[in-house]
């Protein structure tokens, strides 16, 4: 089979490996599409250590082909969607359901303790728990079923009650399925700061009630000015210092505000102990997913309550992987899908 095989820090091979044969309690998965990620680009920059090589990707789905199917209502031809998340099951974190903050996590081509090959290839092979079936659901869209569910895990950290504010800092993927899935839940008004114009309108569509452009001045004052003022939760989804002071800066006494953008590890900013204690301002993270948030994501995605078209720019085969980073180190389109099977420098 052919995969796309980090080799060393900013080199990909596409080299013929021997197809995977799935063991006791695991499925052969011929991959249909895999988006392609952040955590991907840092792990091909060398910000996210990983041994190689490694075959990265694990935004996924495909088609089962080989394995046991009996036990957990599958069959062979079924199409699923790929949850890369493998927890132990037996840590205390994994027997109160949050498998997220397994002590022995392993993923499928994505970031934790063990990282083991991923679906940047023509097929791989995965724990029969951790798919979810999409039936019709095109595989491309499927592939949002993954980040979306970290959406979903997000939203859940911030106690969100419908008409409560809330206002992102930043749209991009993650950002515009974070809009959605809060106006899904029934924040009202949204307001979605972003520097790109394209995303700005791109977020306005997707039911932003407002958008700033914060190259046109004070961001905080502009926030609060379109939200009525300061809103219940205020969202970072890029993963920088600065912007999460913004986005606790635009935080109402009482409120939350969610890091979901990955910092880096050795970041570190100021903190006022007293503002936590007087005005009652929560900060709370978001990490990963858990099975629950995954399940629920693949239905809102069957359902048609996501607009994954929008998120989706191009859809490139193996071998254009180097070409995807470059795009996304200059922001340039959203979401990039690769195709396996596809022939490479293919987009539409």
């Amino acid at each position: 089979m052919r995969a796309a095989t980090l080799t060393d820090i900013g080199k990909i091979d596409v080299q013929n490996r021997t197809r995977p044969t799935p063991r006791n309690g695991e499925l052969l998965v011929e991959i249909g599409a895999c988006g392609v990620c952040m955590t991907d680009y840092h792990m091909y920059h060398g910000s996210f250590e990983v041994e190689t090589p490694l075959v990265l990707g694990h935004e996924s789905a495909g088609t089962v082909i080989a394995g046991e199917t009996e036990q957990l209502d599958l069959e062979i031809g079924d199409r699923v969607a790929i949850n890369p998340t493998v927890p132990c099951t037996t840590c205390q974190y994994c027997k109160r359901g949050e498998t997220h903050l397994c002590e022995n996590n392993t993923s499928i081509g994505g970031a934790a303790e063990t990282v083991i090959d991923g679906a940047f290839a023509e097929y791989t092979r995965v724990p029969a728990t951790n798919v979810e079936r999409i039936d019709d659901l095109s595989f491309e869209r499927a592939t949002l079923a993954e980040p979306l569910a970290c959406c979903v895990h997000g939203v859940d950290q911030v106690d969100l009650e419908q008409g409560d504010s809330v206002a992102i800092i930043g749209a991009g993927p993650i950002g515009l399925l974070l809009l959605q899935t809060f106006r899904n839940r029934g924040a009202a008004p949204i307001v979605v700061s972003e520097l790109d114009d394209d995303r700005r309108a791109l977020a306005a569509e997707l039911g932003a009630d407002a958008v700033v452009d914060p190259a046109e001045g004070d961001t905080v004052s502009a926030i609060r000015n379109a939200a009525g003022g300061p809103v219940d939760v205020g969202v970072e989804a890029i993963g920088r210092v600065p912007t999460i002071e913004q986005a606790n800066d635009v935080t109402a006494k009482g409120g939350t505000t969610l890091i979901f953008g990955v910092p880096d590890r050795d970041e570190t900013m100021e903190i006022s102990p007293f503002d936590v204690f007087f005005d009652e301002i929560g900060y709370r993270g978001s990490y990963s997913l858990t099975t629950e948030d995954f399940q629920r994501a693949v239905t809102m995605l069957e359902c048609g309550r996501i607009d994954a078209d929008a998120v989706i720019s191009d859809r490139i085969g193996l071998a254009d992987l180097p070409d995807a980073f470059d795009r996304m180190a200059n922001s340039e389109g959203l979401k990039h899908v690769v195709a396996p099977g596809a022939s490479d420098h293919s987009c539409h």
